[in-house]
């Protein structure tokens, strides 16, 4: 049922056909649950693992090297054809593994309904399992239930709901059965209703089941999960779409080679064989195993960042965030209420410190406060335990304010017990102690302003009581009203002495009113630097809330996420909005106050499709289903619940949102380096499949064949490919404005620099090869072909080592930085020219690997012309550098 919270409650039961007294009979119960299903939560069919591994088969540059191993295979290059099947293999269940990590979002959420719930039947109370609730049944609801099933109050007697999982609001939400509630009011004011997967914490309530299983408010949220769709990062599909290209340009140039060969009367296995070396040519096989490992050694420094990745990619994805959609409390504030001001004795008193510690002071007499912080220690059920607060938030920020003026509430409770009490109700909105203090029975109450000011009729003004004027009370109404501007949570204070006779109930009248406190949530300092260094790197901070518009206008002011240029709204003006209209507001908007789940995914969709990449935090239910649709899920590791866990991309161990700006710097130093070897390793791939190319037009003969070109591309290169993935960051990084998500990862920056080197490895390699075949043609080698090839082989070897410590740096030439300054490319750089040296000299390696000894005298002529590709990278560093 639809807007339980509008609807009058006698047409509710009325609908449903059931007695509020009495209940529903077992054959009602039975009916309905045949009608309406079990209160169960549903999920969509998963992808088996089996299709996860097909899919890897369906990449354009996959197919082509599988087609390649089986041309090879069929000509009897057995080496060549299994070696290559072997890679695709090996990188199809890399890329099972990664996905088979998907989103166990839903698992989590149903893990969340009460096992049990306590309901009236055939006119007694029973407890049943809670997937058998239907709409109709009765429930009675006690401190520290999970409420089963979404419910219209009945009764409610001081009855509180922790809702923050679904509405994102920290403090409990007082509930009143009898409150009329408007139509299009936000989840979080409907007070007159209950929600599955929420917890009472305080009070008791008596309910009528409206909607179960997928029709409660986080059925909604498990639909939006199961809607989410897992789209492909940024990198994955730039690296995809420069692939297909590469796939594209080998059939072509494969095409033109076959076709000179047979216009030459080539022997066709020839003519394939240089087809099949074209293709493990044209593809960069160890690509995928780089940018895993990469990315796996950003997710360990990440770590020590205090932020985990879930998934590999997410971690390059977060680097070209351009906007952070952030959640309030305790993200960018510390969810720890604070008292930071008392209006007292006619004066303000400042409060310093903040959190559930004791360190801070009072701007003021103390002496002058001291019935005022009684009151607010003994009128007060929480407690504060080595620095954490047992109880109600707003309660523990004012036993810390006490404690600061050294009033310890363990022993003044002790000395000065609680005799009788008049708890907390909504109607009153106060609450009331009676204590033995100096040998007088003494009522103390605490509770809203308005309600207390009225009940007043004397005040305490420097210890001695005066009468509370209308003049006065105006006074402390009107400071009432500055600090709820400022977004402060406001509590007044009063006493009264009693008389052995006393009734608690009829009390609350003429009583001598103390002061106010005014408390918030403050911001954390490091979210203030963090959005600060965000602005500066080109990042749009949000913050997405379910608090009240003025709590959370007051926040973004403080934060710096509010200013002249940006403005806040409330959720509600969202439903009234188009797909257009949506895009147009959110360039304009930073904070959204009192939002649903739905809100939040129109919000981050709306931010995606005006073109930015969004990161969203969050740590409760209501948050999930926008984790999964943002381009990045962050959930809060202290305070998150298993749902937002489940569907977020990274985890927060420090619920803070200043790890996730160190997250943002650590992504863009990995994009950096990923640019790094992608460039190095793709001009090697473009440099071989011309190599080949020219030497077919100039009918040389193939220069390298498959297997040599499988060793360089997933051996040689691979091992510096690591190194430049973990270089340091570079100065500056985080001044830089965000990339274009549209921008290539192969710009024209990139695309200059692979032309000019893959033209000096070429030029290398093809020069290498002829001298090679001169110098076999004058010594009688035995076989030609083979050392000719060796030269070929060494020098694309030897150059691609030595142009790596050109490729650390995109903007900067080789002599204005230390080139030996990454020790693990030093070592990648050994390690490969310890195993080119095996190929070339160990026997039966030169066998599998076609190649044969070479003399020194010719070693140094090798390394010589291996300089070659690395003063090409150089020179296009140079041309890069006068167009800009």
């Amino acid at each position: 049922m639809n807007n339980i919270h509008s609807a009058n409650i006698n047409a509710v039961i009325e609908k449903f056909k059931t007695d509020i007294e009495k209940g529903l009979t077992s054959h009602q119960a039975k009916f309905n649950l045949d009608q309406f299903g079990e209160n169960r939560l549903e999920a969509t069919a998963q992808r088996t693992l089996l299709n996860m591994l097909l899919d890897q088969f369906k990449d354009f540059t996959v197919i082509i090297l599988i087609i390649a191993s089986f041309i090879s295979i069929a000509l009897g290059e057995t080496i060549d054809g299994g070696v290559i099947i072997g890679i695709v293999i090996l990188n199809a269940i890399l890329g099972t593994y990664q996905e088979n990590k998907a989103s166990n979002a839903l698992d989590a959420l149903k893990s969340m309904a009460s096992p049990k719930a306590k309901v009236i039947r055939d006119q007694s109370t029973q407890e049943i399992d809670s997937s058998l609730l239907v709409p109709g049944d009765i429930v009675l609801l006690e401190s520290g239930d999970y409420v089963p099933a979404d419910l219209r109050l009945i009764e409610s007697i001081n009855l509180k709901i922790d809702e923050s999982a679904l509405t994102g609001e920290s403090v409990p939400v007082e509930k009143n059965a009898h409150a009329s509630i408007p139509e299009k009011s936000p989840i979080g004011d409907r007070v007159n209703c209950a929600y599955s997967g929420t917890i009472v914490t305080y009070g008791r309530g008596k309910a009528i089941v409206v909607n179960t299983g997928m029709q409660t408010e986080i059925g909604h949220i498990a639909t939006m999960l199961n809607e989410a769709s897992d789209d492909l990062t940024p990198l994955q599909q730039k690296l995809s779409d420069f692939g297909k290209l590469l796939g594209i340009i080998c059939i072509v140039v494969s095409i033109v080679i076959m076709g000179l060969g047979i216009l030459r009367n080539e022997n066709l296995l020839d003519i394939f064989m240089t087809a099949v070396s074209l293709a493990v040519a044209a593809i960069p096989e160890g690509l995928p195993a780089v940018v895993t490992t990469v990315l796996a050694l950003g997710m360990q420094r990440m770590v020590k960042k205090n932020a985990i990745m879930k998934r590999l990619s997410a971690v390059e994805t977060l680097g070209s965030t351009t906007t952070i959609c952030s959640d309030k409390t305790g993200t960018l504030t510390q969810n720890k209420m604070t008292v930071q001001s008392i209006y007292a004795n006619q004066n303000e008193y400042k409060v310093s410190g903040t959190g559930y510690t004791f360190e801070g002071t009072i701007e003021g007499n103390t002496e002058n406060l001291r019935m005022l912080l009684l009151t607010a220690t003994l009128c007060n059920d929480a407690l504060i335990k080595d620095a954490d607060c047992i109880g109600d938030p707003t309660e523990g920020a004012l036993v810390v304010l006490a404690e600061k003026a050294h009033f310890g509430h363990i022993s003044l409770r002790k000395n000065m017990p609680r005799i009788s009490e008049y708890p907390f109700d909504s109607v009153r909105k106060l609450m009331t102690t009676v204590h033995q203090i100096d040998d007088q029975l003494m009522m103390l109450t605490k509770g809203a302003p308005d309600e207390l000011i009225k009940r007043c009729s004397d005040i305490l003004i420097e210890g001695k009581k005066k009468s509370f004027t209308p003049a006065l009370k105006t006074e402390y109404l009107d400071q009432n009203t500055h600090y709820a501007k400022q977004a402060l949570r406001v509590i007044a204070y009063a006493y009264k002495p009693l008389s052995p006779s006393y009734s608690i109930e009829q009390e609350e009248q003429d009583m001598i009113f103390l002061g106010l406190t005014g408390m918030i949530d403050p911001p954390r300092s490091e979210a203030i630097e963090a959005i600060a260094t965000c602005k500066r790197a080109g990042i749009n901070v949000v913050m997405i809330t379910g608090d009240h518009i003025t709590t959370a206008s007051a926040i973004g002011n403080k934060l710096g996420i509010l200013d002249q240029n940006h403005s806040a709204i409330e959720g509600a003006e969202i439903d009234s909005l188009d797909d257009a209209a949506l895009l147009a507001l959110v360039k304009d908007v930073n904070v959204y106050a009192r939002v649903s789940p739905e809100h939040k995914v129109k919000i981050v969709n709306a931010i995606q499709n005006a073109g930015h990449i969004v990161a969203m935090t969050g740590d409760g239910v209501n948050d999930a289903p926008a984790l999964k649709n943002a381009d990045i899920g962050i959930a809060m590791g202290i305070t998150g619940t298993d749902v937002s866990k489940e569907a977020a991309d990274m985890i927060l161990t420090d619920d803070n949102f200043a790890s996730i700006v160190s997250a943002v710097e650590e992504g863009r130093i990995i994009y950096s380096n990923i640019r790094k070897f992608v460039g190095f390793l793709l001009s090697c791939n473009v440099g071989e499949i011309l190599i080949i190319f020219i030497a077919m037009l100039l009918n040389w003969g193939v220069p390298l064949v498959p297997i040599q070109l499988l060793w360089v591309n997933l051996i040689t290169d691979s091992f510096p490919a690591f190194a430049l993935g973990v270089e340091r960051g570079e100065k500056g990084i985080m001044n830089k404005p965000p990339r274009d998500k549209k921008e290539p990862i192969v710009d024209t920056k990139m695309g200059i620099a692979i032309v000019f080197q893959s033209i000096g490895l070429t030029f290398a390699v093809l020069l290498a090869f002829k001298i090679g075949g001169f110098i076999a043609l004058h010594s009688g080698a035995v076989d030609p072909l083979s050392l000719a090839r060796t030269f070929a082989f060494m020098t694309l070897i030897f150059g691609e080592m030595l142009r790596a410590y050109s490729a650390r740096r995109e903007d900067q030439y080789l002599w204005q930085f230390n080139p030996f300054g990454n020790k693990y490319l030093n070592l990648s750089v050994l390690v490969a020219v310890v195993l080119l040296f095996m190929v070339v000299y160990i026997p039966f390696l030169q066998t599998i690997f076609k190649t044969t000894s070479i003399h020194i005298q010719y070693l140094l002529m090798i390394i010589g012309l291996s300089f070659i590709p690395t003063l090409f990278g150089e020179f296009s560093k140079f041309i890069i550098k006068r167009m800009k």
